[in-house]
């Protein structure tokens, strides 16, 4: 891969579905307003996702406790912030999905909704894989969520943060996987068509793999795609490192019209694009989705933390919190995530 110029912070986006996104407004090129709702949005929530469908706003993350799947709604975002929580399924006692429940995201595909997240076993919990609710109901927050099983990759090995995006008619799974060959515990970012929402189809391509050093601190880390279509480019953006303050941002794009299954049509930034703010005591922001407004502003949903020092494994430490705020598309039609704002309320 190669980079081009410097860039200072990126974007991307939610990577849903045609069926959850209008047509990709213009982004507009002055600075964005300061963001109207509190800051944090929600506290002891990591890994957000907001998706906006049918008027409503839907936020899906992790709990502190590692153990069920709760989905918030609201009319703005703003309100969000005092949503009512309803869970929507809860880790079974052993087995599968028994262990460590991670990063949720919602989806509605082929006029269903669906939930694809991370999870692993009471007795392994480490052995994390991709697996799928579904829920018939045209209400999320209704219906029954029915188990659709595992999203089966190339290797039987730790699997986590799925992403589903739609480009050019097709539709993609982005996600994090450690490959077996490494012989270490890292995790690279692979794509791959999709046969249906729970069945993925042709190559599965290595996109991106920790090669910097940033990438490899605490953790030999990439993880937690997201994506957005804009301005004749397609931006993924990604987490790296460990979970502590050291936690930051990559990005890689391709041009629209090339081969997004062929690695050589992506480019990787150097550096971080987004990453911790002692000035403005925000610490490891990461995991982050998008949201495109109906007027073309574009949101960056992320956690962090607002102090730095950690005692024992940043993973046990339940600081991450929810926050969005507002980034800006440069002259060039690159994204810049300027710096995690300072908290208010």
């Amino acid at each position: 891969m190669t980079s081009p110029q410097p860039l200072r912070r990126g974007l991307l986006a939610a990577g849903l579905l045609a069926a959850t996104l209008p047509a990709l407004a213009q982004v507009p090129a002055t600075p964005p307003a300061p963001p109207s709702w509190p800051n944090p949005l929600l506290p002891q929530r990591a890994d957000p996702q907001i998706l906006r469908h049918g008027g409503w706003y839907y936020l899906m993350a992790t709990v502190p406790e590692y153990d069920r799947l709760e989905l918030r709604r609201a009319r703005t975002i703003a309100g969000l912030a005092k949503a009512e929580a309803k869970i929507v399924w809860r880790k079974h006692d052993s087995g599968p999905m028994s262990r460590h429940i991670w990063a949720p995201e919602l989806a509605f595909l082929d006029g269903r909704w669906y939930i694809h997240f991370s999870a692993g076993e009471a007795k392994e919990p480490w052995k994390i894989r991709l697996w799928v609710l579904e829920n018939a109901s045209a209400d999320p927050m209704q219906g029954e969520w029915t188990e659709r099983g595992q999203v089966k990759t190339a290797w039987e090995s730790f699997t986590l943060d799925a992403t589903i995006f739609e480009h050019r008619g097709k539709r993609y799974m982005a996600w994090a996987q450690n490959d077996p060959a490494s012989k270490n515990h890292s995790t690279n970012i692979y794509l791959s068509g999709m046969k249906s929402a729970t069945e993925l189809e042709g190559p599965q391509v290595l996109l991106s793999r920790p090669e910097y050093s940033w990438e490899k601190v605490r953790h030999i880390v990439n993880e937690a795609p997201a994506v957005l279509v804009h301005g004749g480019r397609v931006f993924m953006a990604y987490s790296a490192a460990g979970t502590g303050a050291e936690y930051c941002l990559g990005l890689m794009w391709a041009d629209e019209n090339a081969d997004l299954l062929d690695a050589r049509s992506w480019h990787k930034s150097p550096g971080p694009v987004f990453s911790s703010s002692p000035e403005n005591a925000q610490y490891g922001p990461g995991h982050n989705s998008f949201l495109v407004e109906p007027d073309g502003t574009v949101l960056n949903v992320f956690h962090a933390r607002n102090y730095r020092d950690i005692v024992g494994d940043p993973l046990k430490d339940t600081g991450r919190a929810t926050r969005v705020q507002p980034l800006r598309i440069t002259a060039d039609g690159m994204p810049d995530f300027g710096l995690p704002l300072p908290e208010k309320r």
